[in-house]
């Protein structure tokens, strides 16, 4: 990859651990359960089917989340072999789900940085982004956790 540096570890298991922190009276909502607004930020590469990731998870509030899991979704199969970050687990033929660890309220998550190789080499594909488990808060705004990108295999950075 042109001018990435590549960051991968042995592959862990997704634990959805933890709970909503600071859900206090300020950020539930009168079903008793507490709010937040998780959104993701980063940037893909694709050269010679192997696509990379760098995405910062983001929290607009009102209450924080001790964690949350992201699933990253891929049009064209991944290939059997990956090495993922601590913290990802493969879901399927197409999917991983990651750890986000925790969002602070009106804060930024850790960068989580994820290469994997698509089985083929396709010329493009596109990746979805959701979060699937956002620690006991409810997300009622999906306008933004919730993405998908098209990335082709030219090497060149795709933002979202």
């Amino acid at each position: 990859m042109r001018g990435v540096a590549v960051v991968v570890a042995a592959t862990a298991v997704v634990v959805a651990a933890g709970g909503v922190a600071g859900a206090g009276a300020g950020g539930a909502r009168a079903g008793g359960a507490p709010e937040a607004d998780l959104a993701f930020h980063g940037r893909l590469w694709m050269d010679d089917g192997r696509v990379e990731l760098r995405m910062t998870p983001q929290n607009h509030g009102p209450v924080g989340v001790d964690d949350a899991t992201v699933r990253l979704r891929w049009s064209a199969p991944l290939a059997d072999e990956q090495r993922l970050p601590a913290g990802c687990a493969r879901s399927g033929a197409r999917a991983v789900l990651c750890r986000t660890g925790a969002l602070p309220a009106d804060g930024w998550g850790r960068t989580l940085t994820l290469a994997v190789r698509l089985r083929g080499e396709p010329g493009e594909v596109t990746m979805g982004i959701d979060a699937v488990w956002g620690g006991g808060a409810v997300d009622r705004n999906h306008r933004n956790d919730r993405r998908e990108v098209l990335v082709l295999d030219t090497g060149d950075s795709y933002a979202f």
